[in-house]
């Protein structure tokens, strides 16, 4: 092997020391873990002492006296050996468990900090893969393979000292065969390494296909798209299976390898030790006790291999889920974050007037697309309980508008305000809490009814739950359903036509009590009768909040208080719709068209 791979080698091995901050809590039962392991390996090392008295002291003497009290105290050892090799096991096992959950925790926390630019670059299988099969390798290290590894190493050690101990002779013949066998560990070893990574890499891409494409089951089956979806996927298995194959094959030979001249190396060994003991240079027993330190030095040795290809891959593992904790999200609470003004409370009691917001020469670039300029010197103010529209083609800049509001970005220049503090002055989980959205698509979770509107205000009351769902107009046909608040809605809330899903979206909404109201196209996708259910929920939960409205259907906002036209991220016009339509120019182009007046 070259000098850089092994020194490779070595820096991945390392980068199992990531872990240790996940172990530390647990130092004691870690401890009670090595204690158990050292005191199981010297019990195995002494069975060989004692196998050499009861062959020289029992067997050559015919002494059935110390054949017996050599045989109690052999008893006693493996009791001994059982009862630490209990402790070892069961310790190392819990900690790993115990540390793979903390990771799990940890991770999935971090995860949920991160902001939307971070998902925009990394697919959302890939991030589940890590969290699942990188830390299931994780706890195979920690909970086995590292004692397992450790163990082994003892055992080798100790095995060789005690093969120095009986007979120097056979030693040497012991140390010349060992880098015959340490050859095939690390060339066939190295090549385990790679095949491992190009596993788990196929197995996270495999995962994030698994994960688009059953969530979007429904357009795969409209456009009767399975034979190629399963091609793809199947694509995707075989690449998997391939590698497998070939890592299966590398890690076969290596361990064929290893016992192969391992146990050729015995029987060398048993045909001049006994030829030794012919001659009476070493008695029978030490060359019992020789072979059985040999046989365990083999298996120490052979045991290291088959984990060494394991080790390697659980250090990938660990490396890319510190990879995750150690990513730093785009957007982040200043050190000493601003307080925003007090807001009202549910009583109605206002303490300042909230609700305010500000958009001053803000320019905004997507990080995917930093050629394209979302937002252009875009300036806005809307006051408190004030509704605005906003309106213009796709890609106009409206939906940056919300995005930019609720701090998932930072603009390129200028300053984004809410209740006359800029956001990124403030911590983000404060503005967000400023702030209500009620998205185009309704986000239902595979959850009851209490738990889905619940999201809104996790503390709140049955009776609050049960208020806000009347004010959405959705208590009627909740109450309808076989479990009423306690009906499953299924991933995405199958179980609810569109416009159920935007009321349980409302009633959210209402129960959070936000003092500014995002509202995205959240009746494009309803029929008439449903559109007209969503909208008196939304001029009731309107009522003394600031709003901001993107629509495309001009009938909805009509009523706002004021109308911002958008075009290609600037601000074109605003005005009431009745202004606009007399100035002219876009917004009058596609009120023509909506409304059949051209």
């Amino acid at each position: 092997m070259k000098n850089g791979d092994t020194k490779r080698s070595a820096r991945d091995l390392k980068k199992l020391t990531l872990l240790l901050r996940f172990v530390a809590p647990y130092k004691v039962r870690f401890s009670l873990a090595m204690v158990a392991l050292c005191i199981s390996a010297v019990t195995v090392l002494a069975i060989g002492w004692g196998l050499k008295h009861v062959i020289d002291e029992g067997f050559a003497s015919a002494n059935a006296a110390t054949l017996d009290s050599t045989l109690l105290i052999l008893i006693g050892m493996l009791a001994l050996l059982g009862v630490s090799t209990f402790f070892r096991y069961y310790n190392i096992t819990w900690v790993g468990q115990r540390v793979v959950a903390d990771i799990r925790h940890a991770v999935y926390a971090h995860l949920l900090t991160l902001s939307p630019s971070f998902f925009e670059r990394t697919r959302t299988g890939e991030v589940i893969s890590r969290l699942t099969n990188d830390t299931t390798l994780v706890e195979s290290v920690i909970g086995s393979m590292f004692s397992w590894a450790l163990r082994n190493t003892v055992l080798f050690l100790g095995g060789m000292v005690m093969l120095f101990i009986t007979s120097v002779k056979l030693t040497l013949f012991v140390l010349a065969v060992i880098p015959l066998v340490m050859v095939p560990i690390l060339v066939l070893g190295q090549r385990v390494r790679k095949l491992s990574k190009k596993i788990t890499d196929h197995t996270a891409e495999a995962s994030a296909y698994i994960d688009e494409s059953l969530h979007e089951i429904r357009t795969v089956q409209a456009y009767a798209h399975e034979a190629v979806d399963r091609g793809r996927f199947g694509d995707r298995v075989e690449a998997i299976f391939k590698a497998g194959e070939t890592k299966a094959a590398y890690t076969a030979g290596l361990i064929a390898a290893v016992i192969v001249l391992a146990f050729g190396a015995i029987a060398v060994i048993l045909w001049v030790g006994g030829r030794d003991v012919i001659a009476g240079r070493i008695t029978a027993g030490e060359l019992s006790a020789f072979v059985f330190y040999a046989v365990l030095v083999a298996n120490a040795v052979g045991a290291v291999s088959e984990v060494y290809g394991e080790l390697m891959r659980a250090s990938g593992a660990s490396e890319r889920l510190m990879e995750l904790l150690n990513t730093q999200s785009e957007i982040a609470a200043p050190s000493h974050p601003v307080a925003l003004p007090a807001r009202n409370d549910r009583s109605g009691n206002r303490h300042l007037p909230t609700g305010r917001v500000a958009f001053e020469g803000v320019t905004f670039h997507y990080p995917s697309r930093p050629e394209t300029a979302a937002l252009k010197d875009f300036s806005i103010r809307v006051e408190p309980s004030e509704v605005v529209a906003l309106v213009g083609p796709s890609g106009a800049g409206k939906t940056t508008v919300f995005q930019l509001l609720l701090r998932f970005y930072d603009p390129s220049s200028g300053t984004v305000k809410v209740d006359g503090i800029d956001v990124k002055a403030a911590d983000p989980r404060e503005v967000r809490s400023r702030i209500a959205l009620v998205s185009q698509d309704a986000v239902i979770f595979a959850a009851n009814v209490w738990e889905n509107v619940r999201y809104g205000r996790p503390d709140a009351t049955d009776a609050e739950v049960r208020t806000a769902c009347e004010a959405a107009f959705a208590r009627e046909f909740i109450e309808a359903m076989p479990q009423g608040f306690e009906t499953e809605l299924g991933e995405r809330g199958v179980k609810l036509s569109g416009g159920q899903r935007q009321r349980i979206s409302i009633a959210r909404a209402f129960l959070a009590d936000r003092s500014v109201l995002l509202l995205d196209e959240a009746t494009s996708a309803l029929d008439a009768e449903s559109e007209r259910m969503v909208q008196l929920a939304m001029e009731k939960l309107m009522q003394g909040r600031t709003t901001l409205i993107i629509a495309h259907r001009l009938a909805t906002v009509k009523s706002a208080h004021r109308i911002v036209v958008l075009e290609e991220g600037r601000l074109v016009a605003e005005g009431s719709h009745d202004a606009l339509v007399a100035e002219g120019g876009l917004y009058s182009r596609l009120a023509a068209l909506q409304f059949n007046t051209m």
